[in-house]
């Protein structure tokens, strides 16, 4: 009788847990569609931390000098794949968008990605959106980027409204421009 019981509590804690995790996936697949990017809910609102990355002529440049416009961050390297797939939506963009400012950070940490080998590879594909080169990992670290590509969009106000983690498509860039000209 007691082992009845001891299995009867524990079929009932198995589906209660089955349950619990059935309507958590639900609940995050609605927040973190792949397909669209969750704005940050209201007092959730946190403003995007500083950095310092470099142009091509080795000045610096920082987040904050572009305080009162939007701004795309995107997080990429030479060596990912998933980078290069989403650069010419970007490049695109870029041009589409000259209220936006685009920082394009090269994780360039001088080993496996150097300034040299990221400058080449922007030439040769033709992009001229413009292409800062976080040599100190400032700005990955600051942002704790663990991943390639990785996207912020950052309001005027300069605050984060969202993010991708991740090769985002062309809609999803859009809907993330959209929702920091709004």
């Amino acid at each position: 009788m007691k082992d009845n019981k001891k299995a009867m509590l524990w079929a009932l804690l198995l589906v209660a847990l089955i349950v619990g995790a059935i309507l958590l996936y639900g609940w995050m697949s609605k927040r973190y569609d792949g397909d669209t990017l969750a704005e940050s809910e209201a007092g959730d609102t946190q403003l995007a931390p500083d950095f310092t990355v470099y142009d091509g002529e080795g000045n610096p440049v920082k987040l904050s000098d572009y305080r009162g416009k939007p701004v795309v961050i995107n997080f990429w390297a030479t060596w990912c794949y998933y980078c290069k797939e989403e650069m010419p939506d970007f490049d695109e963009a870029a041009k589409a968008y000259p209220d936006v400012q685009f920082l394009m950070v090269n994780a360039t940490d001088g080993v496996r990605e150097t300034v040299e080998k990221a400058k080449e590879y922007v030439k040769a594909e033709g992009f001229t959106f413009p292409v800062v080169y976080d040599t100190q990992r400032n700005a990955v670290s600051s942002y704790y980027v663990t991943g390639f590509p990785t996207t912020y969009f950052i309001g005027a106000d300069g605050t984060v409204v969202t993010g991708a983690g991740g090769m985002i498509d062309r809609a999803t860039l859009e809907q993330g421009i959209g929702m920091i000209l709004e």
